[in-house]
């Protein structure tokens, strides 16, 4: 008689769900640390036009290579695409994909109403907005890389009506990053500690201190380029240009519209005046202190030491012609 572990079909275990899990978990931290470092940059607003200026500049390789190089910064928007593509395809294998799996998901949320399960309610639909808002930003940025810029940002942001746009992202991405990352520490352990119940508290406390603190910053940023915006309302295109930066590519973009260095005037040279000293001159030990002044003071013999000194001083004087 077979046994019974014999006879059972042997299982074909797949690692490709948790290679993709991990996938997907690696691209979403990536993305919101890359979230949080964007929104510092985009507020240095608030230190003033000079300020964002350089942070621009400094992505274009304008400190390095001493010129602005706009593609850099469409490459680094591409990989921030393509990356949020990878995410979003890894992550629609957990959402609900017919309305059943919705019915079924909203069912057990009712009987069970935990706050993670709100959370994650929260993190789809987030995600979900996320799919058309943030494609149309980066497209933006990657195809006009050179309109970046405190007055280019700002007469995007008012004039070219794309503060409604950020505004949703805004809200979209801080709620989806801040969801994410405190899902992310709870599926693998992060800062667990020896009381796993306190430690989420702790973790969710401080995902919505992060999540209201990047709200209240980027807002802070968004109605400085709504103010910016509105005062050159009258001057669309044109573009900020440092007070320091007075030579070579100065302007937003290089690419744009260079300004070109103030041409140096030279001064004419001095006109030559006669010594007066009674000191010898140490280059011509023949002529003598006394007798030059001698010449210079006698009326009679002023021409010819004139005329003397001047041919001897002027080899392009022709012999003939001199005195």
């Amino acid at each position: 008689m077979m046994s019974p572990m014999k006879s059972a079909v042997p299982l074909s275990l797949s690692f490709c769900p948790a290679r993709l899990d991990l996938i997907q978990s690696s691209s979403g931290l990536i993305l919101a640390l890359f979230m949080w470092l964007h929104m510092l940059f985009v507020s240095s607003i608030l230190l003033g036009k000079e300020a964002f200026w350089t942070v621009a500049r400094f992505f274009e390789g304008y400190f390095i290579f001493g010129r602005s190089y706009p593609l850099m910064v469409s490459v680094i928007v591409a990989l921030i695409l393509a990356l949020v593509v990878l995410h979003a395809v890894l992550a629609l294998r957990k959402f609900p994909a017919d309305w059943h799996q919705y019915r079924t998901f909203w069912r057990h949320a009712h009987r069970f109403p935990h706050s993670d399960t709100r959370l994650w309610l929260l993190q789809v639909i987030t995600g979900f907005a996320l799919f058309f808002l943030a494609p149309a930003h980066l497209y933006q940025m990657m195809a006009h890389p050179e309109m970046i810029g405190p007055y280019a940002s700002a007469d995007r942001v008012w004039s070219g009506h794309f503060w409604p746009l950020y505004l949703l992202l805004l809200f979209a991405v801080e709620l989806h990053g801040g969801v994410g990352l405190y899902r992310l520490a709870l599926k693998w352990g992060w800062f667990e500690g020896q009381d796993p119940a306190r430690s989420r508290a702790r973790l969710k406390r401080g995902k919505w201190i992060m999540t209201g603190l990047f709200v209240g910053v980027g807002l802070l940023a968004l109605g400085a380029y709504i103010w910016i915006g509105i005062q050159h309302a009258d001057r669309v295109g044109e573009r900020y240009t440092p007070e320091w930066a007075t030579s070579g590519a100065t302007s937003e973009s290089p690419a744009l519209a260079a300004v070109p260095a103030l041409p140096v005037v030279t001064p004419p040279p001095a006109i030559p005046t006669l010594a007066t000293s009674a000191n010898p001159t140490p280059s011509n030990p023949a002529v003598g202190g006394e007798p030059r002044m001698a010449a210079l003071s006698d009326p009679a013999h002023t021409s010819d030491a004139f005329n003397s000194d001047a041919s001897a001083s002027n080899p392009a004087i022709p012999a003939e012609a001199r005195p």
